[in-house]
């Protein structure tokens, strides 16, 4: 190969390699094909670059086994295997992250650099595909396939075509001013066709993906035409940058540094076509009905210039205009009127909801206090209760007695802080966080937002957006609430917020304490009944296309339903057995059956099915059974306590999936009893000589908490004397060693639950006597509260 016999290597080289011309023999550089016995070949991965055969090319190495691989290599006078890496990124790659095609290459000299890195000036020698890689360590060793380029069958095509690729590269050199003025010279004197396919190949202006394209081509003539196709378009970019370049230049006139930049934006808009001044207007004509501050004002003017210096192709004008959109689709300054007629939010809350007194009165307090200041910061009012009491329609009732706007935000689920704060408009796909949306919907500043079940937020890799919501539930902070898409702050203490939870235990307590605490407790029997009549019956007539005269439901059987066929606080499983009585109804008339349209109580259980046991008399008909009363996000409900003695050594066994609070009850009640064996009636032999197992039924489902104390120790006492506990008697309190009686939460909802369960008698701390006189006494009509300080009293009422 006598075409690089006068090539200047210093010019071609970088600075650092100029020595290396001097030391390398070019009249060696002939065609070396790769040695015969040479069976497995070490293989060196590189980065941004693609190796080409008879191309001399340096290579650095600051990889520890890519420098032993080139010095092993030099050593052995072995040929290398040059590999791409797919991803440059890769530190450490392996097989899987390297192309399957590379070019074998001789090391013509090695130089190490101050730093610690080697560079090998190697010259490819021909082409190669993997066959399978035999080892990694202390570098990649590979089996290899030896590839030959294919030569063209048109002799007279390939070199019209090469010919065409030499004035292409001439002029892509003349008019780039990165490349050295060298490249022309290697150009010009590269004679062979095929040496200089593989040049123009290594050297291009191309990405490392495009170069391994044209590697992995196994004909010369596809190489050629996919090279040439390259290097048109690479010359198109520079030509149309030039002229962009020229445009500029002739425009450019003395003014500031601001009117060059916006000359060349404007030139390279018309260069491509279109512009931005049609959105521009309408920004502003929407701009116009506005009315928000001087502050808002200056913030919209410099994102709609912006907008202007960009063109309306670009990613980036798409994600302007958006967000423009946004800003002008906010309501700012506009607010609702609010409605100030007292006896009519009244007649519209009690018709919309039965019950809920608290709730009420409270949103009516707010309405006058209102009407008398007509300026307050909404309160923040949160609603905990167990599901199907009416929480969230609640809110819309609200809104409707206000005569603002309603909009529900669902916080269940949500682990990302930006559903609140929103994410910065640079980012693809950036949109403002939930509450400005929320704004945005509804056309007003001031609406009514029902941020339901903010008890499920969760917390995730991307902040903790119950954090979030402490600015936007601070009425002290939120009349400048910070929106990172929004980058502007924005006045959210017109707005009135009501919270709903379930519980507010996973509640963090900076947030509990923004908000207004309100309880609602579950319906009573006679609630329900009255619900039913005045709204569900009605809605699921509707829903089920039915009249009024078709289905009839008396107080006996919606008593029926509720007693029989449910177990809630709520109403929602009565929605639903209701439901089912008018899809029969709906069945019965599609089918033109006869059917009488007042259901009857056996009518109910033939659609329903079978009801449940409407006594616990024979549950707790044996010693050591004792009914408890828990309290659980959704509501309150009984659980049975059971003991049992055993022969043994006087050790505690527990089952029914315990959490440590209640194991620790069991232990202390029994601790009690050994302590106190002679007063409560019990044998010393009983206590030495027996084992005593506690099991609390329903195995599958988890239990804590220390207000089933009493309940365990009146189980034990019961099992030792083998005495029955009363029938239809239940309790809840927790116990010390001493044997106090201490008060428990969860009041109202316990007994509530008594009651729907057909208590007749329940035992409470005297403590929470205070609690069961805020409850309203038509609930506990028919039921006996009695008060206790110590577990003997506990013990004397409990055993028959």
């Amino acid at each position: 190969m006598t075409e690089f016999d006068n090539i200047n290597f210093e010019e071609i080289l970088d600075e650092g390699f100029g020595i290396v011309a001097e030391e390398i023999n070019l009249d060696e550089l002939g065609n070396h094909e790769a040695d015969k016995t040479q069976t497995v070949f070490p293989i060196l991965p590189v980065r941004n670059m693609v190796m080409f055969p008879k191309v001399i090319t340096p290579i650095t190495a600051g990889r520890e086994k890519s420098k032993k691989l080139l010095e092993d290599a030099q050593r052995e006078n072995k040929l290398v295997g040059i590999i791409s890496q797919k991803n440059p990124n890769e530190e450490n790659p392996s097989e899987k992250d390297l192309y399957t095609v590379g070019t074998l290459a001789k090391i013509l000299k090695i130089i190490t650099l101050p730093e610690g890195n080697i560079t090998a000036i190697t010259r490819g020698v021909q082409r190669f595909r993997v066959k399978k890689f035999v080892s990694n360590e202390p570098y990649f060793l590979a089996e290899i396939t030896k590839q030959k380029d294919t030569q063209p069958k048109d002799k007279e095509e390939f070199s019209a075509l090469m010919d065409n690729i030499k004035d292409l590269a001439e002029k892509i050199i003349n008019i780039d001013p990165n490349i050295p003025n060298a490249a022309q010279f290697a150009i010009k004197n590269i004679d062979g066709q095929e040496d200089l396919l593989n040049f123009v190949s290594a050297n291009g202006n191309f990405s490392s993906d495009k170069k391994q394209r044209l590697l992995d081509e196994k004909t010369l003539i596809g190489r050629a035409k996919n090279l040439y196709e390259m290097m048109h378009d690479d010359f198109r970019h520079l030509e149309l940058k030039n002229q962009i370049h020229q445009k500029t230049s002739k425009d450019l006139d003395k003014q500031q540094r601001e009117y060059f930049l916006n000359q060349q934006i404007r030139t390279i808009q018309d260069e491509l076509g279109g512009g931005a001044e049609s959105d521009a207007d309408e920004f502003r004509k929407k701009a116009s009905k506005l009315k928000w501050s001087d502050d808002v004002e200056k913030h919209f003017e410099k994102e709609l210039q912006r907008l202007s210096r960009q063109h309306s192709s670009s990613p980036d004008y798409n994600v302007q205009r958006n967000y423009l959109d946004f800003f002008t689709d906010l309501p700012w300054e506009h607010y609702s009127k609010d409605a100030f007629d007292l006896n009519k939010a009244e007649k519209l809350l009690d018709k919309e909801h039965f019950g809920l007194e608290d709730i009420k009165k409270r949103i009516l307090e707010h309405i006058a206090v209102l009407k008398l200041k007509n300026d307050m910061k909404s309160p923040i009012l949160c609603l905990v209760g167990p599901p199907g009491v009416g929480k969230t329609s609640l809110g819309k009732s609200v809104a409707d007695a206000l005569g603002r706007k309603y909009v529900r935000v669902s916080l269940g689920g949500l682990h990302d802080e930006s559903e609140i704060r929103g994410h910065r408009k640079t980012y693809i796909g950036a949109m403002a966080g939930r509450i400005l949306q929320s704004i945005k919907k509804s056309g007003t500043s001031n609406p009514v937002i029902v941020l339901d079940e903010i008890d499920k937020l969760g917390q995730g890799a991307h902040g903790d957006p119950s954090s979030a919501l402490l600015e936007v539930l601070d009425p002290e902070q939120n009349n400048n609430f910070y929106d990172n898409f929004l980058e502007l702050g924005y006045d959210l203490s017109k707005v009135m917020f009501i919270a709903t939870a379930n519980s507010f235990s996973t509640v963090q307590r900076p947030l509990l304490d923004r908000m207004e605490i309100i309880s609602i407790a579950g319906y009573t029997l006679e609630e329900k009944v009255e619900i039913a009549k005045r709204h569900l019956i009605k809605k699921q007539l509707r829903e089920n296309g039915l009249d009024a005269k078709y289905l009839k439901l008396g107080n006996p059987e919606l008593k029926h339903i509720i007693d029989a066929h449910t177990s809630e606080s709520g109403v929602r499983t009565l929605e639903k057995k209701i439901a089912g009585i008018a899809r029969w109804v709906a069945l019965q008339i599609a089918m033109e059956k006869d059917f009488d349209p007042k259901i009857s109580i056996d009518k109910v259980d033939e659609i329903l099915g079978v009801p449940r046991p409407k006594t616990l008399a024979e549950i707790t008909d044996v010693p050591g059974v004792v009914t408890g009363l828990a309290w659980t996000s959704v509501g309150g409900d009984i659980l049975f306590i059971e003991s049992i003695l055993s022969k043994g050594k006087g050790a505690l066994t527990m089952t029914g999936n315990l959490g440590n609070v209640m194991k620790e009850s069991a232990t202390i009640a029994l601790e009690f009893i050994k302590a106190h064996y002679e007063e409560l009636g019990i044998s010393e032999d009983d206590i030495e000589k027996k084992n005593i197992h506690v099991h609390v039924p329903e195995g599958a489902t988890p239990k804590d908490g220390p207000s089933a104390g009493i309940a365990m120790l009146t189980s034990m006492v019961s099992s030792y004397k083998n005495i029955k506990v009363k029938p239809h008697l239940a309790m809840t309190g927790e116990i010390t060693l001493r044997g106090k009686v201490l008060p428990v939460g969860g009041i109202k909802e316990k007994l509530l639950a008594a009651t729907r369960a057909g208590i007749k008698e329940v035992i409470l701390c005297e403590a929470n006597r205070k609690d069961v006189e805020e409850i309203k006494k038509d609930y506990l009509k028919h039921l006996k509260v009695n008060y206790v300080t110590n577990m003997s009293e506990v013990v004397e009422i409990a055993l028959k």
